[in-house]
């Protein structure tokens, strides 16, 4: 609910049975210039069948609009979801063969493929923000564990990295894949909470996930972090920003340093009346 745009309960756009009364109103306007139109009907879609239904009903209005201002584009928004459960394992060909024809994710061949046919009898440049397929699953978060807590009833695995830098969870109860960097088949699996160290119940990660054991000190990759990770992330409990790596094949670089104490205060001041 938390990533809907196109519901009638949301913030976002208008009716579109109104839509024609603004652009009348915006004609209107000496100072406007009806350039096009822009729907966005939600994130995280892993169906092709919702853009085919908004196509299919705000098409015919794009093509009046063209007709009666002589729009440029059509912005059909983002909302290609990635795959967030199965994030390691659909990185091999098998994995997509194994799907059912009818349940396989979206991808851009079959979004195509089901959108070109309505989008290009209108003549119109097309837009597209699909932000979140193209960089998700190319980002991860690496984090240190620090500490195995075994509890009465539950074991906490306690990292250092916390909700200021992948807040997803937290905030939308979001599945992040968990993989220990270090593998060993030997080890007995744990099932554990996978928390932060800020102080915050809601510092979490992952309920009772199923992991290999883990080590004090060994590293872990939350994957499927590209995208709304590092731009939702905060400075929460005094928390700097994490470094950024960028990696292509075996090279790799530094592009964000890591931000320090001094750097999260240097805005900061003092004012006179409390000196």
């Amino acid at each position: 609910a938390k990533i809907t745009t196109g519901k009638s309960d949301n913030k976002f756009g208008i009716p579109l049975r109104h839509a024609a009364a603004a652009y009348e109103a915006a004609a209107r306007l000496p100072h406007l210039e009806i350039k096009g139109v822009q729907m966005h009907i939600g994130s995280q879609l892993t169906s092709v069948a919702p853009f085919v239904e908004a196509v299919t009903k705000v098409g015919p209005f794009a093509a009046d609009l063209k007709a009666r201002y002589g729009i440029t584009y059509f912005s059909i928004g983002g909302g290609m979801g990635i795959i967030y459960r199965d994030a390691l394992a659909s990185g091999a060909a098998s994995w997509w063969e194994s799907q059912p024809a009818d349940q396989r994710p979206l991808t851009p061949e079959s979004y195509g493929a089901a959108l070109v046919p309505l989008l290009k009898p209108l003549g119109l440049t097309i837009l597209l923000e699909h932000g979140r397929f193209m960089v998700g699953n190319a980002g991860v978060l690496l984090s240190r564990v620090e500490h195995l807590k075994r509890g009465a009833g539950k074991n906490f695995l306690i990292v250092d990295a916390a909700m200021n830098d992948l807040v997803r969870p937290a905030m939308y109860d979001s599945h992040h894949e968990i993989v220990p960097l270090h593998r060993d088949s030997t080890r007995p699996a744990l099932v554990a909470d996978v928390v932060g160290p800020v102080c915050e119940s809601g510092d979490c990660f992952a309920k009772d996930r199923s992991l290999q054991e883990v080590r004090e000190g060994e590293l872990i990759a939350f994957l499927s972090a590209g995208a709304y990770g590092y731009t939702m992330a905060s400075r929460y409990n005094t928390r700097g920003m994490a470094a950024e790596v960028l990696v292509k094949g075996s090279a790799f670089e530094l592009i964000h340093a890591r931000e320090t104490f001094e750097q999260m205060i240097a805005g900061e001041k003092i004012p006179a009346f409390l000196k």
